[in-house]
């Protein structure tokens, strides 16, 4: 295929296009869309082959394409193609230089008019083929959100999941068919929830977060509360966390292992630091790695890579990291291992809590260099009539950072 073009349809169709949208449709030899998209072009627009997606679409697309042999293809889409849609699985299967967008505007562009917000005091989160779980990373009072529906049924889950984590006050406006005769407008409390069980399937739903009263405030840095996590003990604690996290530095689209993960903490709080950030929790217990999954999907990051395996012969087949947590039970060999399938610029973080360990750090830290911390915390607690400070176990940490992949490390 020497190229195809996306074209954006306007939600008032083929009227709304502009003369180089209604050439490039008027030459192409296969039109392809959905039924609807395909139904707004008229019969006289041009004498293409039209086809519609396949089903399931990212399976199925190869061959169509490849149907489409060298032909002059024209895909439609709504609104910006690049806003949620087609044109970005489109780029990652056959690349940026074969995939020409030609965006209308977008509905994120039309639900801020809508709503008389700057774009930039918005954020966006897309649940489209996605989890709804999603929307909780986002989740802090005085947010503004504008969340790309699933389809009919999304604004009445969204609302329940708000006021199921503690934001039942939020208002939200649901904006249907935006630029259509059609166009629909409800608003709503998530604890009322009224008029969202019948709206058109092409739908938004601009949000403005308010909490209730006692609601938990999670927000985005690293050191979540350890009440935020469901666990049975194994949990690198909210102090500890928060320094191997700073360490640790995640980056956007990077990917983190974190092996004999527990309770998923760090993963976790990595993933929530960027939604490109992206990270696989090994544990060998099924239990904890059903309990990880739930973890992160209640704190907003279900896209979490789970795997439930022996931590030693999971990293000889996993993708390669940009960084890498030990949390506890690391051997010397294990560390070695990871550090040589560290790229340039990859971070290793690993905890001991037993003088057996502390010991691998030490080779560890002289083998490889870094630093090697050990961190004492006291907690305020009741003693007696008094008050008096009651110390956690001692956490040895090393960090280190591989300068570079020439040659074995020294």
């Amino acid at each position: 295929m020497n190229g195809l073009d996306v074209v954006g349809v306007p939600a008032g169709g083929w009227s709304e296009l502009g003369e180089t949208a209604r050439t490039l449709i008027g030459a192409a030899e296969v039109l392809i869309g959905g039924r609807r998209h395909l139904d707004l072009v008229p019969p006289e627009a041009g004498t293409a082959e039209r086809r519609t997606w396949p089903s399931p679409l990212r399976a199925g697309l190869p061959r169509l394409l490849d149907e489409c042999g060298e032909r002059r293809t024209v895909v439609l889409a709504s609104g910006d193609p690049l806003v949620s849609g087609i044109a970005t699985t489109l780029i990652e299967l056959l690349g940026p230089d074969t995939v020409r967008v030609h965006p209308a505007v977008s509905s994120v562009a039309l639900a801020c008019s809508r709503m008389s917000w700057d774009s930039a005091t918005a954020r966006v989160v897309t649940v489209v083929g996605r989890e709804l779980d999603l929307v909780r990373r986002e989740l802090a009072p005085g947010q503004r959100l504008i969340v790309l529906s699933s389809d009919s049924s999304t604004p009445a889950a969204l609302a329940e999941l708000l006021d199921g984590a503690g934001y039942g006050p939020s208002t939200l406006t649901v904006l249907s068919d935006l630029g259509a005769p059609t166009e629909g407008r409800t608003q709503t409390t998530a604890t009322a929830a009224e008029g969202l069980s019948d709206v058109s399937p092409l739908n938004l739903v601009a949000v403005e977060c308010a909490a209730a009263p006692g609601t938990s405030l999670l927000g985005f840095g690293p050191g979540l509360p350890d009440d935020a996590y469901d666990h049975d003990g194994q949990l690198t604690k909210r102090d500890l966390r928060a320094s191997a996290l700073s360490r640790l530095a995640p980056g956007p689209g990077e990917l983190l292992w974190d092996l004999g993960a527990g309770a998923g903490s760090i993963a976790i709080e990595w993933a929530r630091s960027d939604p490109r950030c992206r990270a696989i929790a090994v544990d060998r217990t099924p239990d904890r790695a059903t309990r990880i999954s739930a973890n992160a999907a209640r704190l907003g990051v279900p896209g979490i890579q789970v795997i439930t395996a022996d931590v030693v012969e999971s990293i000889d087949w996993l993708p390669q990291p940009a960084a890498v947590f030990v949390g506890g039970g690391a051997d010397l060999d294990l560390l070695r291992r990871c550090w040589h399938l560290l790229p340039a610029g990859g971070r290793l973080v690993a905890h001991a809590v037993t003088v057996e360990t502390e010991q691998v750090l030490l080779e560890a830290w002289r083998a490889f260099g870094g630093e090697l911390v050990r961190i004492a915390v006291e907690r305020l607690e009741p003693l007696g009539s008094f008050a008096g400070w009651k110390p956690s176990r001692a956490v040895v940490q090393w960090a280190a950072v591989r300068a570079t992949t020439d040659g074995p490390p020294s």
